[in-house]
């Protein structure tokens, strides 16, 4: 075979997934869903709508956004490790700047293989600080873990892991702006 016929490695973007128009708006909008969960813990915390996070306990007024959740961790091994870290700066940056780039990202369906790396770390974390496996707490209070393995944590991350896999962003997002970007185009993982 002469240089001339040789095969050309390809830049080009890969189609999406879903076989069917139908599954591409089922995954578009539980991208949207998942995306504005996460944006919205953001939103409430930076700002303290009174939801999960009152006014004055807002990372703008001065209030720790992971303080609430690592300061009563009451189970697994690693709960004295957590507490230690509620009210620390940069794990308050640290989580804030997840749920922003994740929420951000998914809304949009950009950045989704980054998005699904970080939002299940981030949701790994979370499952450890909860640690479902326990059956009671610290003090031996019942622990209210309603599945030992597969919780909400879980069911998240594998979320965001479907919609990288299937570029879900193509559909009712930015996905295929995103994926024809020279940038993105040079680097594939950047999907």
């Amino acid at each position: 075979m002469s240089l001339k016929h040789q095969v050309k490695p390809t830049t080009e973007i890969p189609a999406p997934a879903p076989a069917s128009t139908s599954t591409g708006k089922a995954l578009a909008a539980l991208r949207i869903a998942v995306g504005t969960l996460f944006l919205w813990a953001f939103l409430d915390k930076l700002f303290g709508f009174g939801y999960a996070t009152q006014s004055g306990g807002a990372w703008i007024n001065g209030g720790s956004p992971a303080k609430g959740f690592l300061g009563h961790v009451d189970v697994g091994p690693f709960q004295s490790l957590l507490r230690a870290m509620a009210g620390s700066t940069l794990v308050d940056a640290l989580f804030m700047l997840g749920l922003a780039g994740v929420g951000i990202a998914v809304l949009l369906g950009v950045a989704l293989r980054i998005s699904a790396i970080a939002g299940t770390v981030m949701m790994a974390l979370m499952w450890i600080a909860e640690w479902p496996l326990a059956q009671h707490t610290s003090a031996g209070a019942p622990s209210a873990s309603t599945n030992p393995l597969i919780d909400y944590h879980v069911v998240y991350a594998l979320a965001l892991i479907v919609f990288a896999v299937a570029l879900a962003g193509h559909t009712w997002g930015l996905g295929r702006r995103w994926a024809d970007l020279k940038l993105v185009r040079a680097n594939r993982w950047l999907l």
